[in-house]
Order: C-alpha cells, then structure tokens, then sequence
C-alpha cells in the first residue's frame, strides 16, 4: 500500500535540465496547441454534423465522419510512440501537424459524406500523435517528481478543450459555415508548427532495430472491429447482435496473434515488457475507467438534464463549464500534490469514489433536483474526476523512462481513447436495453430524440408524455448506477495499485 515506484536508471541519472522550469515553459506553448487540437477535434465536428448532413446528405453515412477519424488516431498514438522513441518526438510531431494539416485542407474540400469521412481518416493518423507526443515532450525536460505540476495544466488545457470544441464548432458553423471548422485548424496547426521549432532537437534510441510491421497490421485488426463492434452496440437493435459477435470474435483472434507476435519480436509495436508490469496495467485500467465515466457522463448529460427539464439548453451551457471548471481546477491541485508529497495513487482512491458516490446520488435524486443542486452535484463529481489524468500520465511515463516516453504516452491515449469509446457504448447500450424491455416504442422515440432532438416529446399527449419521460429516467438512473460501478471499479485498482509514489 505504500511501495514506491521503482525508477528505471535514466530517470535518476541527473540527465534532465537543471532549470526544469525555464524548460518547461520553453516546452509548453510549443505542445499546447497540439493538445487543444487533438482534443476539441472530435466535439468541434460533432456539432458540425447536421449542417454536414444537410449540405452533402447521405444521412445514413453521417457518423461515419466521426468513426473513421476515430479508429485512424486510435491506430496511430502507438505508432507516434513507437517511431518517436527511435527517431526523436520532436521529428514526430512535425509529421504528425503536417499530416493532421493535409487532412483539414482534403476536409474542406471534400464533396460527399464518404469523401470527407476518407479524409477524416487521413487527418486521424495525424491527429493521434498530437497528444501522445506532446506529453513525451514534456517528460522529455521535466524529472518524475515536477511532472505532476506540469501535467496539471495539460489536463486543465484538455478538459478546457472538450467544453470550448462544442461552442467553437457551433459558432463557426453558424457564422462561417461547416467547411470552416476544417480550415480553422490550418492556422492552428502551422502556428504550432512554428513553436515546435524552437524545441531543441534530441536523438531517439540507438541500437538494432526492425520495424514491427506485422504487429501494425494486427494492431489494427484489433482496434478497427472492436471501435465497429461498439459503434454497432450503441442502439441495442438485435438485427445488428451477428455483426457485433463477428467482429469481436474477429477482434480477439487478432489480439491473440498480435499478443504471440509482440513477445516474439525484439523491437514490438507495443511495450509488452512495460505492460506486463502490475503498476502499469493497473494505471491503464484506471485510465480506461475514468474515460468511460468522464466521456459518458458529458456526452449524455445535457441531453438528460434537457429532457427532464431540469435545465433549458442555454443553461446547459453552465454545468458544462461547472463540470470542465472543476475537473480543470483538480487537475491542476492534484498535479501539485504530486509535485509537493510524492504521492501518486491516494489521489484517485479518493476522488473515484466521490465521483462513484456522485453517479449514486444523480442516479436517484437529479430528477428530483433544482438547477443549483444538479450544479453542485456536478461539480463535486467532476472534482473526483479531476484526480485521475495527472496522476495516470505520472505513472506510466515514470515506470517507462525516458527511452520509452514515447511509447507509454501513446499507451495512454489509447486507454483514454479505449475507455472513451466504451464508456459511451455501455451509457447507451444501458439506456435502450432499459428502454426496449419496458417500451419497445419509448426506445424507438429516444433513438430519434438522439439524432433530432426532445422535441419529438412534444407531439405526444401529456399523459402519454409523462410515462414515457418516467421510463427515460429510470433507463438513465440504470446508466449512472453503470457509471458508478465503473467509476468505483477504477478507485479500487488506485488503491491496490503498488505504484504509490514518485
């Protein structure tokens, strides 16, 4: 319970600048663009959607626009990890904005649905190195101990970025037009590009090396059928449970050979070596959990709290930016624990619980509550959340070194993207299962309150509304109590994780 993690030899040798601080903010402007991308990317879209929809049609292909950006950053976080440990971060950022750049240009330009879901892939396999190789840069400059500090404002930058993308991506769209939220981010990418170039360049890990292309090839028959398999769950139709099961059992024969695969070759995709470690697989986990809880939750939230008329759409705005703020502000005081005491996991064992305790409470009482008690009630559940990002990034990158910054960055990301997917697959799932053996038909509306909005409420007659708002809240109560078991899940593997302290 009170072990301490055990550093790899280039963490202690004094090999880090002796002004971490100046570094740190030499470092920091250059990643901070990077970051906001990757991370507002998808919400900046996402609100773009109907004016996409409406533009080019092929309705019935829209999500594909998301997904398919989706799966490419997925794919490419690991790589980005993988070739930056070789080749040098600095050289794999500029690759990545580059990409990331082409892709937003084929974006604008794209004359269809299908068209502009290629090029979102395109523009993905940029995309997934933007995060992964902006937190290798920072531990990079910065020794084990400082981290926590410095992580806190990457995660406060992050979480700003998913409540800032929805209002930049609406306002654009309503003033410029959806073609505009692609051009914007050729701006941003280039300054970045700028400030990258000020990074001094630093050498990647000498030695024999054999491209893991094989392991790729598999990695990618794992993350492409398994991000299709949850996509395909979200709406519990039982048409679509054979392609679900096909995928799946597609997907784990892929794992099994891309697991035989990975032991066998001397320079492996993925750092099994690291992820054997319990400390690692355990701060993994916990990363998967709180993605799940902390995308779910947001992603679900304004829809509920609307529906339920809790709160009108332009209030809805507010929690979002309590929630954000909290997590933000956390974040930031969870960094400087870190920095201050040296310990890691204490932090999360007490905030997921509060955030698991939260889901109980909004599970049975939101329906019940005032505008000011779901605000309270989401702030201290985003002040729980706020406990994890720091400390995960810490651990993982601590346990790695600095030969495999890289890597362990992009293992992040793909628990964060993993968990993110799943998080929102199970709300949903939760939700129309709940729906469909109670009221077949209160699902089918719910499916369209999702794509067109509560006002399809408004044509039933009241007391057929009432019911079918009462069977709303109970399918949501059953997906916050899910949140809660998953949130708590992630409490208990910060407490039993041996990696307690840097």
């Amino acid at each position: 319970m009170t072990s301490t993690t055990t550093l790899p030899p280039e963490e202690t040798s004094g090999a880090f600048p002796a002004d971490t601080r100046g570094m740190f903010l030499r470092v920091f402007p250059s990643i901070m663009l990077p970051i906001f991308l990757a991370i507002a990317d998808q919400t900046i879209v996402a609100t773009a959607l109907p004016a996409i929809a409406a533009s080019l049609g092929d309705v019935e292909h829209i999500s594909w626009i998301i997904v398919s950006y989706l799966i490419a950053s997925t794919i490419a976080a690991p790589l980005y990890g993988y070739l930056g440990d070789r080749f040098g971060r600095r050289r794999l950022m500029f690759i990545a904005l580059g990409i990331y750049m082409l892709g937003a240009v084929l974006n604008s330009l794209a004359p269809s649905v299908m068209i502009l879901a290629l090029t979102r892939f395109i523009q993905g396999l940029g995309g997934g190195g933007l995060m992964s190789m902006s937190q290798a840069l920072i531990g990079e400059v910065v020794p084990p101990r400082q981290r926590g500090k410095y992580q806190g404002y990457l995660a406060a930058i992050s979480v700003s970025a998913t409540a800032i993308g929805p209002l930049l991506g609406a306002y654009l769209t309503l003033t410029f037009g959806w073609r505009s939220v692609f051009f914007m981010n050729i701006p941003a990418a280039l300054i970045a590009v700028v400030l990258t170039m000020r990074l001094q360049a630093r050498p990647g890990n000498k030695g024999e090396w054999n491209f893991d292309f094989l392991g790729l090839v598999l990695f990618a028959c794992v993350v492409i059928p398994t991000l299709l398999a949850l996509q395909n769950a979200r709406t519990f139709e039982v048409s679509a449970v054979p392609l679900i099961v096909g995928l799946l059992v597609f997907a784990a024969v892929a794992l099994f050979f891309l697991l035989r695969q990975e032991k066998s070759t001397p320079s492996p995709l993925l750092p099994i070596d690291l992820m054997r470690q319990r400390g690692v697989w355990m701060t993994q986990l916990i990363g998967v959990a709180h993605g799940a809880t902390l995308t779910a939750f947001i992603a679900f939230m304004p829809l509920y709290l609307h529906i339920m008329g809790i709160a009108p759409l332009q209030k809805v705005g507010w929690i979002l930016l309590i929630s954000t703020g909290s997590i933000a502000a956390t974040s930031m005081l969870t960094g400087r624990f870190i920095t201050r005491t040296g310990l890691t996991m204490i932090a999360p064992s007490v905030g997921l619980i509060i955030t698991s305790l939260s889901m109980i409470n909004f599970a049975f009482n939101s329906a019940h509550m005032t505008f000011m008690e779901v605000a309270v009630a989401v702030g201290i559940a985003a002040i729980g959340m706020g406990t994890v990002m720091s400390v995960v990034q810490v651990t993982i990158q601590t346990l790695a070194g600095r030969r495999k910054l890289g890597a362990a960055s992009g293992s992040i990301q793909l628990a964060r993207t993993v968990g993110a997917a799943l998080g929102t697959t199970l709300f949903a799932t939760v939700l129309f299962a709940s729906l469909s053996m109670t009221d077949p038909d209160a699902a089918r509306m719910f499916a369209g309150i999702l794509d067109h909005g509560p006002t399809a409420l408004q044509e039933l007659a009241s007391e057929r509304r009432e019911i079918v708002m009462g069977e709303i809240a109970a399918a949501f109560r059953n997906a916050y109590l899910l949140l809660a078991v998953v949130s708590g899940c992630g409490a208990v593997l910060a407490w039993f994780n041996p990696s307690r302290r840097v």
